[in-house]
């Protein structure tokens, strides 16, 4: 599949998911299959988990939209999917839900020779990250935070 193809392919398919309130995510065709595998991820507008129903829901008319365009005129598998749970800490969702889990803290502190800090998840509030360090508590200015992801917890 050229690249104008899957282009028309994801502008097709990003129509179909906005009437769905769903975005595209990601796309990815595996021409070096056979059959050829059209992968989709989608997403929720608001934010909230896609279920399987929802991948259920978007797979038919996209089925059918696809099959009407005529950019393919090979078998293909079309697999629909979420974006899944990402390690990184984003949201005050994942902060509540995560909370007590092993994380990497990337700063990013000019006057310091420390770049990561690695501990369990603590607290966050609007202007502090709190991380438990073997037993003591971490106070960490939010602005010098750069990333916060879920990790295995190191000695």
């Amino acid at each position: 599949m050229n690249k104008e193809n899957k282009s028309k392919l994801e502008t097709l398919l990003e129509k179909i998911a906005n009437e769905r309130d769903l975005e595209i995510y990601g796309l990815n065709v595996q021409t070096n299959q056979n059959p050829i595998v059209i992968e989709i991820i989608i997403k929720k507008t608001n934010g909230d988990d896609v279920s399987l129903d929802d991948c259920a829901l978007f797979n038919t008319p996209a089925s059918d939209e696809i099959e009407k365009s005529n950019l393919l005129n090979c078998s293909y598998v079309l697999e629909i999917s979420s974006q899944g749970v990402s390690d990184e800490l984003t949201s005050e969702r994942d902060f509540k839900t995560f909370k007590g889990f092993p994380v990497n803290v990337e700063l990013n502190q000019k006057n310091s020779k420390i770049k990561f800090l690695n501990g369990l998840l603590y607290e966050k509030s609007n202007d502090y990250l709190f991380i438990n360090i073997k037993g003591r508590i971490k106070k960490i200015p939010f602005d010098e935070v750069l990333k916060i992801s879920l990790c295995t917890l190191k000695d």
